[in-house]
This record gives structure tokens, sequence and C-alpha cells, in this order.
């Protein structure tokens, strides 16, 4: 209790209060040798982290490269990256719902609203401009969110209900908006090019090198003070490693962005959405890790009780959060809408949110509450994305891509149970 009472970073809570924290107690951390040794304390406790989504992810991309030469080019990586973003901006956002050991099943549907209000708005014949349309269409995705929570932490329904309300609601809404027309065209050049357009190449290096180097600064920094405050952190040279991973993988996804993988004509740049995807998870991540609300959310999701009797103010809190999951329902909208170029009542805002959920378990995220990062969702989506990208280059049919991603949510729900019975109790 004293732990939450005064405030620590987000991290600190998840760090496990059984073999790891003990290890921690009577190791150094200013050794690699140490660190390394807490980090396998921390995978023999259960806590596998993206270790088990990263490896399927190798082996996913093994498997069809070996059947499909084409599968690791460039512009099928690109193109893959592309259709994951709609399938990670719902995952992260079912993260927030997913902490707490809720669930939010509207989001698909919140996110066709979104989509509809910002291409009705868009129209000629309103005349906004594209950032009045899409912040009008944000605002609404939030103030649904806002809504739902408040519904489900003041008066006390199950999250179940009132989102399972809300999909069929939500999508009366829509299918009312659209109207007997059915379908609303985009044009405003802007919009669209938020799904399909490209950055030059030489922004493509300047975009990517100042990322990198806030990380760096923001890496060093963060460990640097955890390491003077005597709490467990990185070494310098694993922070040194980390930073020059980042740069690496930096360097590899604009060499990759900037290969021509056009067709008929030239086509290179890194798209604009794959930056989108990357801002979201850079808020998202700093959101949870970072400030108070992250560890609050933790704190809820592992023991509720505890962290009411703590002080913590349980509906503020999970209000918050379900808004957080619609406002990122609502960007998932944006980019549905712009990679089509237009919205229309083919939107299947229910196959859209059992893709979220099963992106965010896939990717780490824990069902049962208080485990998962905003990452998870980015890493769980590329899996789905990467096993429809692999199957429809193989031919198979709409049914088997369906069996074989509830396969791989099966086993990704199995590893995370096994994972929680290796855990200490209590954590």
């Amino acid at each position: 209790m004293s732990r939450i009472m005064g405030g620590p970073t987000a991290p600190e809570a998840e760090h496990p209060t059984g073999p790891a924290s003990s290890t921690a107690a009577v190791a150094d951390p200013g050794t690699v040798r140490s660190y390394v040794s807490l980090s396998f304390a921390r995978l023999r406790g259960g806590e596998t982290g993206v270790l088990p989504v990263v490896a399927g992810l190798l082996l996913v991309s093994i498997l069809f490269q070996s059947l499909n030469s084409h599968f690791l080019t460039a512009g099928n990586l690109v193109n893959l990256l592309v259709q994951a973003a709609v399938f990670s901006l719902l995952a992260m956002g079912q993260v927030f719902a997913l902490l707490l050991g809720e669930i939010d099943l509207s989001i698909g549907f919140v996110a066709g609203v979104s989509a509809v209000v910002m291409c009705e708005l868009a129209k000629p014949s309103f005349g906004w401009p594209w950032w009045a349309a899409i912040g009008a269409a944000l605002v609404a995705s939030a103030l649904i969110g806002v809504l739902q929570g408040t519904l489900i932490t003041r008066i006390g329904l199950p999250s179940f209900v009132v989102t399972l309300a809300g999909l069929l609601f939500w999508q009366g809404v829509m299918l009312w908006i659209l109207g007997s027309g059915g379908s609303i065209l985009i044009q405003d050049d802007i919009i669209n090019d938020i799904g399909s357009g490209n950055l030059t190449r030489v922004a493509g290096w300047v975009v990517t090198l100042v990322i990198v180097g806030a990380f760096a600064v923001q890496t060093w920094r963060h460990d640097a003070r955890r390491r003077s405050s005597g709490l467990v952190a990185p070494p310098r040279p694993l922070t040194v490693a980390k930073i020059l991973g980042a740069l690496v993988g930096g360097v590899a996804l604009v060499l990759l962005c900037n290969a021509d993988r056009g067709i008929l004509v030239p086509v290179y740049g890194m798209p604009w959405v794959v930056l989108l995807v990357f801002a979201v998870l850079i808020a998202w991540t700093y959101l949870l890790g970072r400030r108070r609300f992250g560890l609050y959310m933790y704190a809820i999701g592992g023991n509720a009780e505890a962290a009411r009797r703590a002080g913590i103010s349980l509906p503020r809190i999970r209000t918050l959060a379900f808004m957080l999951c619609a406002l990122t329902a609502g960007i998932g909208g944006v980019v549905y809408a712009s990679r089509l170029r237009s919205i229309s009542t083919a939107l299947d805002g229910g196959t859209l949110v059992l893709y979220a959920v099963a992106a965010a378990v896939i990717g780490g995220t824990s069902l049962f509450g208080g485990r998962g990062k905003a990452l998870h969702g980015v890493l769980g989506g590329i899996v789905i994305a990467a096993i429809d990208n692999g199957m429809g280059l193989l031919g198979f049919s709409a049914a088997a891509k369906y069996i074989v991603t509830a396969l791989v949510l099966v086993i990704a729900v199995t590893i995370d149970a096994v994972a929680r019975r290796n855990r200490p109790a209590g954590t």
C-alpha cells in the first residue's frame, strides 16, 4: 500500500513481489550479470514479456517465406505494416480495458462512428477543414467512451453488457448517419494520405533520427535516475545496447520503406500511417509507464480492493480508461476510412473488435487484468496482419484464416494461463 500511496512509476508496480524482487534485493543492479540474472528470475516466475509474440512472429515469417518467397520482400512487408495499422490501433485501445480485467466490445463500431463523423463533416456540402473533421470525430469517440465508462463505473453495470449494447447501438447510429446512400467518399487529399500517403526518402530519415535521438535521451536519463535512486535498472552497457538496438531498428525500417515497392510506377518512402501508429504507441507507453495514471491502472487490475483502500478513485480511473479505449478506436476508424478513401455500411465492426481483443492477447496482454502494454497491441496487430497477409499470398480461403487466427489466440491465452500459475501468489 505504501508503494501506491507514495506514487512510484508504473514500471515499478509491474515488478513482481516474488522471486524477481527478492533477487533485486540481494543483487547489485549495477552489473550486467546481476541484471541478466534478475531477468531470468522474472522469466522463471512467468514474466515472459513480449518474448512469446516475437518468437511467434519470427516463426510465422520463416514459415510463410519458405512457402512463398514474396513474403519478406520490401513491398509486402511495408504493405503488411499498413494492413496491421487498424488492428494495432484497436488493440492498443482494448489494452486499457483489459488492464482493468474488463472488455470493450463496442470499439469496432465506435471506430465506424468516428469514420462516419469525419467523412460527413469533410464532405463539400459541410466544408469542414480536414483537421476540424478529424478532431470532431475523435471528440465524438472520446464522449462515447465517457458515456459507456460512466454506466459501467457509476451505476455498476457489467462492461460486457454495456459495451455489447454499445456494439448494437453505435452500429445503428452509423447506419442511420450513412442513410440510404450507404457510403461516403473522401475527397480531401490530406485525409486520404493518412492511410495511403508516404514521406519522401529524406523526410523518412530525418523523422526516424529525431525519434531515435529522443528515445536515446529519454532512455539514458530514465535508467540513470533509477540507478542513482537504488532502483532496479539496466547497467550502462545494456542501456547503450537498447539505444543501439533502437537505432538499428529505425535504420532498417527506413531502408525497407525507401526501397522501390511499386509495380507500374515507383513507390517509396515511409507510410504516414506507420508514423501515426508509432506516435500513439509512444503516447500510450508514456502514459502507462511513466505517469501516475498508469500505476493506478496496474494497481486496479492487479487488486481493485487494495487499490481502493490505498485511496485510488476507481470510478474516475476506470472511466478514463474506457474513454482512452474509445478515443484510440476513433483513431483506428480515421485510418480505416482513409485507407479505403470512403466509409460504408460494409464496415464489419464485430470482426474488428474480435481481432482487437485477439491482437492484444496474442501480443501479451493478460485477459485477467493487471498486465499489459501498448506495445502488446502493436505486436499482436502485426501478427494477425502477417497471418492474413501470408495466407492470402498462399491462396487460402477466409475460413482458413479465421481458423488459424483462432488457434493462435488459444495458444496465446494458454501461455498466459500457464505463466500465471508459475507466478508467486499475490503477484
